[in-house]
């Protein structure tokens, strides 16, 4: 907010796309005009020999959280 971030909303470091589970917060959020939330999204590929492709569908979904 105002160029500054508030803090951090929800983290789950061993997501697992088979277990698609709602998180519920621990708080009520407010959110205001002009607020932007970041959605980070990180994969491990390090385990394949070649090129990783992802669908938009794929990105839709794990996205839509907000």
């Amino acid at each position: 907010r105002n160029g500054e971030q508030l803090r951090i909303i929800c983290e789950d470091n061993k997501y697992d796309f088979r277990l698609q589970e709602i998180r519920d917060m621990k708080e009520i959020l407010i959110i205001k005009p002009g607020d932007e939330i970041l959605v980070e999204c990180n994969f491990q590929t390090l385990d394949q020999s070649g090129i990783t492709f992802v669908s938009l569908l794929f990105y839709l979904q794990i996205f839509h959280c907000f």
